[in-house]
């Protein structure tokens, strides 16, 4: 799978998923205020609702900035360097990047395990958090890969440039 296809999959799975959550958490809020201040009724867990949304929609956006490469670096060394520092310097960011994501998805899986384990849930909806545990983890892992698949997409570039 090249990396237009896998861009234009995500775009469109992940994306619209991103879209939706951002349209529900607007809907949310425009519902929970007109509640509030027009009929002195807040929406029930809308606290919690957009707790959750919010988070899903961090962590769905994830993977679609990995591949991007939208991530916040500083490069200014890179524009001055000889080109094999520039690829020891790709293969370092794209190791870090992949060992720092893998990493948070590792912590995410135990402890969405135990919230799980636990039945923990939200207050006021009693919502199962350990399925969100387990989203955000699959998505900080799909994102280490993507890293991955960047590392190798940049190398190759970086080699042609020479």
């Amino acid at each position: 799978m090249t990396t237009a296809l896998l861009r234009r999959v995500l775009d469109s799975s992940l994306g619209g998923c991103c879209g939706f959550l951002l349209i529900g958490l607007v809907g949310l809020t425009v519902a929970d205020v007109i509640g509030r201040y027009v009929f002195s009724a807040p929406l029930a867990g809308a606290f919690e609702l957009t707790e959750l949304m919010l988070g899903a929609l961090v962590f769905a956006a994830l993977p679609l900035t990995t591949l991007a490469g939208e991530h916040v670096e500083i490069d200014m060394a890179f524009a001055i360097s000889p080109p094999p520092v520039r690829a020891i310097m790709l293969w370092l960011k794209g190791l870090v990047s992949t060992a720092a994501l893998w990493t948070i998805a590792w912590r995410l899986v135990l402890h969405g395990s135990r919230l799980a384990e636990d039945g923990a849930t939200t207050n006021a909806l009693s919502i199962p958090l350990g399925p969100f545990g387990w989203f955000t983890a699959t998505m900080a892992a799909l994102s280490g890969l993507l890293a991955l698949v960047r590392l190798s997409a940049e190398t190759q570039q970086c080699r042609r440039s020479d």
